[in-house]
């Protein structure tokens, strides 16, 4: 069960990734009204990019742990 759950948190983290990098790269690119969330706030998407990235680290790390 605790490396379903790892795993779990592993692909939230990488569709947590995919959703604000897409739409910090839509908002660079000007075309804010395809981007998922209309790249409103610069800062929110660096910051879920950076706490997605931790999460994602700290996932991989502990299911290689439970091996």
């Amino acid at each position: 069960m605790p490396k379903a759950l790892c795993l779990l948190s592993l692909v939230a983290s990488i569709l947590l990734l995919v959703l604000f990098g897409s739409d910090l790269v839509m908002g660079f690119a000007g075309m804010q009204d395809a981007a998922p969330m209309g790249a409103t706030s610069l800062f929110m998407d660096i910051a879920f990019l950076i706490f997605a990235g931790g999460l994602a680290y700290m996932s991989y790390t502990t299911y290689r742990e439970q091996r």
